[in-house]
């Protein structure tokens, strides 16, 4: 117990600069995929944005949402969501009547 306070002095600044860093929201950069900056989503579709912490909860309640990673499969081969399924954004209208209606999706 006595080396946890002794590295408080270490533990807290580096916690309160995490927080400092990663409090707001990420924002996408639409210079980045000009393609994308202007595509709409299919008719029937609502977007609803879910935070980490909500998906968290809804997994753990026993909710099997359908991840799927909207990136390249470049980026998605160097780094993804345990379990998630890779679609790149530019395959998704075309992949539309393969994925499962049945359940939540969440795209990232």
């Amino acid at each position: 117990m006595r080396n946890i306070f002794q590295k408080i002095p270490i533990l807290l600044p580096a916690a309160l600069l995490g927080l400092l860093l990663c409090s707001g929201e990420a924002v996408a950069d639409p210079t980045k995929y000009p393609q994308y900056a202007q595509y709409q989503l299919p008719k029937g579709v609502k977007p609803e944005f879910v935070y980490l912490n909500q998906l968290v909860d809804d997994i753990v309640q026993g909710k099997k949402p359908l991840i799927i990673d909207v990136r390249s499969a470049q980026e998605y081969q160097e780094l993804h969501i345990k379990a998630s399924v890779s679609i790149p954004l530019d395959e998704v209208p075309v992949q539309l009547e393969k994925i499962p209606k049945d359940r939540a999706l969440v795209l990232y």
